[in-house]
């Protein structure tokens, strides 16, 4: 069901576990209703054609919380399909229970640690769109090093997407919506859709959340930040991605093609 042991040696996890809170009916729609909402990690790639019944549109959403945003997109659009990624048993819970309630078939959800589902679970290339909606901040200082969004989080989200698959994220906190500005700005096969150093507006299909909601209440600013995936560049060799390539090597091909537009 999970792939969740130990974290990898050097790496910090962006989450705590957290005694459980999950209500009776959570837990029991997980107990019943897990074997046809819920995705086991245990076995490598994951074949999503084989768990959708069907070859569509590809969307993942990252810490989706107690499952509102991810359930109104599911629902709003029966064309695409839908995987949610969420350690806490509360919000497994409560989204299995809604799925299985309205009999919601275009919806998964995986219970692990995303960069651990990412790395070993989703094959390179098959995403249409990632989502990552109001992660913890970590707003003190000594705690920026549990933030998720990072260089090689990044890097690795870019090469799950489809060449022009987006990533869009989006925060509350005024200084972390600027570190996934410069951290996604800094990553090779991304481009910003709202330009160098811009904030997208909220897309259409973007939920308002309660939690959305509540920050507004308090005076927090909401931003919105849409990143798309390149398509293959030219190189020596024939086609290059550059989501694969090391830092320094892909901004130095980037370059070296401007340099031959120019």
């Amino acid at each position: 069901m999970t792939l969740q042991g130990p974290a990898a040696p050097g790496r910090i996890r962006s989450f705590v576990c957290r005694p459980g809170r999950a209500t009776r009916a959570q837990r029991r729609a997980l107990e019943t209703d897990w074997g046809r909402f819920g995705v086991g990690t245990g076995d490598g790639t994951l074949d999503l054609d084989a768990i959708f019944g069907r070859r569509a549109p590809r969307y993942l959403e990252i810490g989706f919380g107690m499952g509102d945003a991810l359930l109104e997109m599911a629902l709003a659009n029966p064309e695409y399909d839908y995987l949610g990624i969420e350690v806490y048993e509360a919000g497994l819970g409560r989204l299995i229970h809604r799925l299985a309630r309205g009999d919601i078939g275009n919806a998964r959800a995986i219970r692990g640690d995303a960069v651990e589902v990412l790395e070993a679970c989703i094959a390179p290339g098959s995403l249409d769109g990632v989502f990552l909606y109001f992660p913890d901040p970590w707003p003190k200082k000594r705690h920026h090093k549990r933030r998720l969004v990072r260089p090689d989080f990044a890097s690795l989200v870019c090469q799950r997407l489809k060449p022009g698959g987006r990533f869009e994220l989006a925060t509350d906190w005024a200084d972390y919506a600027q570190h996934m500005l410069r951290i996604l700005a800094a990553t090779p096969g991304l481009h910003n859709r709202a330009g160098a150093g811009g904030f997208s507006p909220r897309p259409a299909h973007r939920p308002v959340t309660k939690f959305e909601r509540r920050g507004q209440g308090i005076g927090h600013g909401i931003w919105d930040l849409v990143f798309a995936r390149d398509g293959p560049v030219r190189g020596a060799g024939g086609e290059i991605d550059l989501c694969r390539m090391p830092v320094r090597e892909a901004n130095r091909i980037m370059v070296s093609n401007a340099a031959d537009v120019f």
